[in-house]
């Protein structure tokens, strides 16, 4: 059923400790089970398991629970052991596990959505249960009476749901790449703002309740940091990713985040620097550098007798240039471009090699990730991969 590895000492790369197979479809979402050697898993398969540790080493299925369709997302409550599981089908079903995770009790069966449900997440504090669907609808519902309280229609399907505790704000990020702040309330929820800096679809929310910075990861392979408490609204681009993100975990003991892509890529983030927002870019009609037309400048260009010229960016000044006035490249890594970039000349020579000095730490999970769960506690990171393989690390090499 599993496979145990022995850790090799390794400096500063995650450590892999176990892998997890024989699933028939790719695991959509897993959890580490906290205080215990045991893994959640809900797959395209139809099935539900939980997996605990034996003495062998190896991971074995404690419980096995097939459903009449596919899993598409869960969310667990490790003190209530509470179980969600959103389905293919639009409903959500509950499930509440026994102490010693050996057996499984069906709880309650709601249906939530017209289509396959997208996130789900219980909050215990309000005994509420939120849910995304591709319908494009946001409902949230008493988890005790099983009773929808309120539902709020969305531009796009979600794709990605935070909400924090002590301001009641729901996070949803859809695939239009905008992220939606909500205001819930009982019975009822009021808008409070919308922001846009992905190009792609957000595939990946992350909220910090200590820093109040959420995080967002998109299929356009980048990752923006959204400063919710400071109230001047930085937003930090961090590009460090050759696919799209699939995953965003944030320690905030240590103040790094986990972020892993489709390629198998994991990146380890160090947000305990000060960052600086990435320059919008200038309009021109000719290099702000050289004066040199742009192609369709066509009066400069006839009164020059000159060629018009294509236009590039100055990543860190912002600058509209020429390819000639910008042939140079550099890491920005400050600015959130861990991967060499296109800047001015002026500001090539400008940046130091310390101000090179990178904030990230690259590592390779080698297989696609499609999902991934950090555990602080115990200092785990679980990715799900197309490979159809859970694989468990020990992050403590790297996350400390």
């Amino acid at each position: 059923m599993a496979a145990e590895r022995q850790p090799r000492p390794q400096a500063r790369t995650p450590c892999l400790l176990s892998t997890i197979e024989s699933f028939q479809d790719v695991v959509s979402s897993a959890v580490i089970i906290p205080k215990e050697d045991g893994v959640i898993s809900v797959s395209e398969d139809r099935t539900i398991r939980v997996w605990l540790k034996r003495d062998s080493g190896q991971y074995w299925p404690s419980v096995y629970h097939t459903l009449s369709t596919s899993c598409s997302c869960m969310s667990f409550n490790p003190e209530t052991r509470r179980l969600s599981v959103g389905m293919d089908t639009g409903s959500i079903c509950e499930f509440l596990l026994s102490e010693d995770y050996n057996k499984m009790t069906p709880a309650g069966t709601y249906q939530a959505h017209q289509g396959r449900v997208t996130v789900v997440l219980f909050v215990l504090e309000m005994e509420w249960l939120l849910s995304t669907g591709q319908d494009k609808n946001f409902n949230w519902l008493c988890s005790e009476s099983g009773q929808q309280l309120g539902t709020y229609r969305t531009a796009a399907w979600v794709s990605g749901l935070q909400f924090d505790v002590e301001t009641r704000h729901a996070f949803v990020g859809d695939q239009s790449g905008q992220v939606t702040i909500l205001k819930l309330e009982q019975d009822s929820c009021s808008l409070v703002t919308t922001f846009k800096g992905h190009t792609g679809h957000v595939t990946a929310l992350c909220w910090d309740p200590v820093q109040r910075v959420l995080f967002s990861g998109s299929s356009d392979h980048s990752i923006i940091m959204w400063d919710i408490g400071g109230r001047k609204g930085t937003a930090i681009e961090l590009q460090g990713h050759n696919e799209k993100v699939q995953g965003l975990c944030y320690a905030s003991h240590t103040r790094q985040l986990i972020s892993c892509s489709a390629d198998g890529g994991i990146v380890i983030w160090n947000m305990d620097v000060t960052r600086q927002e990435t320059p919008e870019w200038l309009d021109s009609d000719s290099c702000q550098k050289c004066e040199q037309p742009f192609f369709w400048n066509f009066k400069q260009m006839w009164d020059s007798k000159k060629i018009g010229l294509r236009q590039h960016h100055c990543r860190k000044c912002g600058r509209a240039v020429c390819a000639k006035c910008s042939s140079r490249r550099s890491t920005i890594p400050l600015m959130g471009f861990e991967f060499e970039v296109r800047v001015c000349d002026g500001c090539h020579e400008s940046i130091s090699d310390e101000d090179r000095a990178p904030t990230v730490t690259f590592h390779d999970s080698k297989h696609g990730v499609v999902h991934m769960h950090y555990e602080p506690t115990t200092g785990s990171l679980l990715t799900s991969g197309t490979d159809k393989v859970l694989k468990l690390w020990d992050m403590s090499p790297v996350v400390s």
